[in-house]
Parts: C-alpha cells; structure tokens; sequence
C-alpha cells in the first residue's frame, strides 16, 4: 500500500489505502476481476508488492468492495466515462422556427418539417411571427399561422407556452409529446382548407 502520494481529489470522495478501515475487503484486480474476500492487511500487503492503491469503490457492500488499481489511473477512469456518458446524453435545446402572418402554405410546411426534426430531436421548439411596420394590425393573420402550426405538429408535439405576443412578435413554444386538453373548454379551428377541424384548447388562442 502506497503512502504519501500527493492525490488531486474530485468532488466524489473516495476512501483510499489507509483510510480504508473494514477488516475485511473483496478485492478486485485493475480490470474489475475479483480476487476474493482478504482481510485488510492482506490487501495491504499485496497493494504494496503490485506497487498500487487500494481504492474502496462500493463502500457500502458487505464486505466493502475495494479495487487494486493507481489511484489517478482510477480518477482518469472515471473522468473519462462521464464524458462519454455526456457526449452521448442530449442536452434539450430551444430552438427558434419564425415566419411571417402572410407565409403561404408552402414554405410553412417547410419550416414545419424543419421543426418536427427538432421535437424529435428532443428539443423545443419557439415558433415566432413578426410583424413589421403595418402588419401589427394583422395580428389575428399571426393566431391563424400558430393554430395551423398546433394543428400540423398536435401529432408529435404539445402547446408548452401558449400564443402571446412580446413586442412585435406572436410566440408560442412546443415541446415532444401528443397535445394534451387543457382546463377551460376548448373550441374548433379549421385548417386552411376550412373544413378540416381539431380541438384545440382556448387558452392556445
């Protein structure tokens, strides 16, 4: 067993060597292969003929589990598995998809398909109309765009934030998820064909 290293610690504390006090300790080798049950001293000893640490990895075991490893081999270890871990974790953005209140039916299903890859990317999506100069008084053009948008995407994705405007812009948030009926009633919104209906909760509107 190694004495006087100069250890770096991280904020996850691990109980190395002599701060080691079970009597008795299951032993792994550096891959993980199970030695056996030894008592302190025997670990002890073989920790310092291998020139290695004895790091207690499940203290909670019955006997403690202790690895037989280099300690700052074990912190480089570990250090490496979470940022394997967090390359392959999604972090959930919010993305932005933003149109005008006149956006014909074309480019709308462009920007739609372009939002569905987002929702099933498992982000959210921040739909924006803006309105310049004179088309602040078209700003039911702006609720007709977004409840065509809830209409297209109730497949995939559910109303998170619903419609308001924010200075010169009507925005509504959309997140993974079938929508969902919300308290207070809900009304009928045609599609731009006008006879194509989905239920749709007032408070989107």
């Amino acid at each position: 067993m190694r004495k006087g290293n100069n250890f770096k610690r991280n904020t996850v504390s691990y109980r190395i060597n002599y701060e080691i006090h079970a009597p008795t300790v299951r032993l792994l080798d550096e891959k993980g292969v199970q030695i056996g049950v030894l008592s302190i001293q025997e670990a002890a000893k073989l920790s310092e003929e291998k020139s290695l640490d004895l790091v207690e990895v499940a203290p909670q075991a019955k006997p403690p589990v202790v690895k037989l490893i280099d300690y700052n081999k074990f912190l480089y270890q570990l250090k490496k598995k979470k940022q394997e871990e967090k390359k392959h974790a999604h972090v959930s953005e919010t993305k932005q998809v933003q149109f005008g209140p006149f956006i014909d039916e074309h480019d709308l299903g462009i920007k739609l398909g372009r939002a569905r890859e987002f929702i099933n990317d498992g982000d959210k999506v921040r739909f924006v109309v803006k309105f310049r100069g004179r088309e602040m008084t078209k700003q039911n053009l702006g609720r007709e765009v977004l409840n065509k948008t809830i209409i297209q995407m109730d497949d995939i994705a559910k109303v998170e934030q619903q419609i308001k405007m924010e200075g010169r812009q009507m925005i509504m948030v959309m997140s993974k998820g079938p929508k969902k009926e919300e308290e207070g009633g809900s009304e009928k919104v045609e599609n731009s064909n006008g006879n194509q209906k989905v239920e749709v909760s007032k408070t989107n509107i």
